[in-house]
């Protein structure tokens, strides 16, 4: 997600959005006096793409299309496609040929420039938002099973104070065999199904 999130800031940069007109003063300096052209003509020039920023805005349309193309139907759900587009998307699994699906990837490329990117920009933010509350709280969970494994049954008290509705003989049963584990020096099977069961627990 992250990196989509770059690729569709790209494709604003990239000409999708108005793009940023120079002064014509600013243009006029840098012309020969006697070959100053007209003002209507500066500002097409300077609104006209240059090929590489036109490469550039390709590119990452493309790339917006794959990823859009990789998700699964239930994460693509989420966006704000139309229907052209989501048709593109599924045909996409019935073309074979290499060149066939350079040609589709063109294609998707140029109805995605028609999509509502601001909004599918939000989508990705949204997701992108999830995951780190998801990151915090699976950190949380780990500094949980340290300590409880590192304290025993004080940590637990402060565990189910937290947490009332947690399995107390479940808990401490994985913790022992998790200390007795760890004791041993055998590998963390037990603390990892520990921390299986804080998620369960947390239901995360």
């Amino acid at each position: 997600a992250r990196e989509c999130h770059r690729r569709i800031n790209v494709v604003l940069a990239a000409g999708i959005m108005p793009p940023r007109i120079l002064s014509v003063s600013h243009t006029m300096r840098k012309q020969r006096p006697d070959t100053v052209p007209r003002t209507n003509e500066v500002e097409e020039q300077e609104e006209r793409p240059s090929k590489s920023q036109l490469k550039r805005e390709m590119h990452a349309l493309q790339a917006l299309g794959e990823t859009l193309i990789a998700m699964r139907p239930a994460e693509r759900a989420r966006f704000p496609l139309s229907d052209d587009m989501l048709r593109a998307i599924e045909e996409t699994s019935r073309i074979r040929s290499h060149e066939g699906r350079r040609r589709h990837m063109q294609y998707v490329g140029k109805l995605i420039r028609k999509e509502d990117l601001t909004a599918i920009q939000a989508v990705f933010d949204s997701i992108d938002q999830e995951q780190e509350q998801r990151d915090h709280a699976f950190h949380r969970l780990e500094k949980w099973r340290e300590r409880l494994i590192d304290e025993g049954d004080a940590a637990v008290d402060l565990f189910m104070a937290e947490h009332p509705d947690a399995d107390r003989q479940t808990l401490r049963q994985l913790i022992r065999n998790a200390q007795r584990e760890r004791e041993q020096g055998k590998p963390p099977t037990s603390s990892r199904k520990l921390f299986k069961h804080l998620r369960e627990t947390l239901a995360l």
